[in-house]
């Protein structure tokens, strides 16, 4: 092999392995914020505000591992293992860390790829679609607006908006509607 080509595929590599390592993020914290207790995070997160103070750090002592890695590494879960996969219940279904309300029961649909998917957003201001490039082709990465990855949105879900948001289902909480009595009380 020619030396041109050589150095060419170790560039290559070179810029595949750094790629890998951004898209995968570091365990070390490199926020330049404020130190911030769970406590002081937990009221951000119940008053719903400057959710993109709280560090990787503090996520970190927030949520599971599984979570973490999932929302804030980027990682995804295995298929059809999800524990919201087959919920039927009525109700919306909010990001884990922030508490953000994103997807209704009513979009929900079987997609057979073994992680749940909704057809249509509940609330268009809390997510951010991003491209994503990490397998070496595009994809639509779908990310809270306070940046926890959910999972990634593709065209071949069903009508009216042939949308399929795939998501992985530790990223998600899912908070059931109040049952109404059947015989309201006089």
């Amino acid at each position: 092999m020619k030396r041109s080509s050589l150095a060419l595929l170790f560039i290559i590599a070179a810029c595949l392995m750094a790629s890998l390592a951004l898209s995968l993020g570091s365990d070390q914290d490199k926020d330049k914020q404020q130190v911030m207790t769970v406590t002081e995070a937990r009221q951000l997160i119940a008053e719903q505000r400057q959710l993109d103070t709280i560090s990787k750090g503090t996520w970190k002592q927030l949520l599971t591992k599984q979570q973490y890695d999932i929302m804030w590494r980027s990682k995804t879960e295995r298929p059809f293992t999800g524990e919201l996969l087959n919920n039927n219940q009525s109700g919306v279904y909010v990001t884990a860390g922030c508490q953000l309300p994103v997807f209704h029961s009513s979009h929900k649909f079987k997609s057979g790829t073994g992680w749940p998917s909704f057809w249509e957003v509940l609330n268009k201001d809390n997510i951010v679609l991003k491209d994503d490039w990490f397998l070496g082709y595009k994809r639509t990465e779908i990310l809270s607006r306070c940046g926890e990855h959910l999972g990634h949105v593709f065209n071949d879900g069903p009508e009216p908006t042939g949308l399929r948001y795939c998501i992985n289902s530790v990223a998600l909480n899912f908070i059931p509607h109040k049952s109404q009595p059947s015989n309201p009380p006089e």
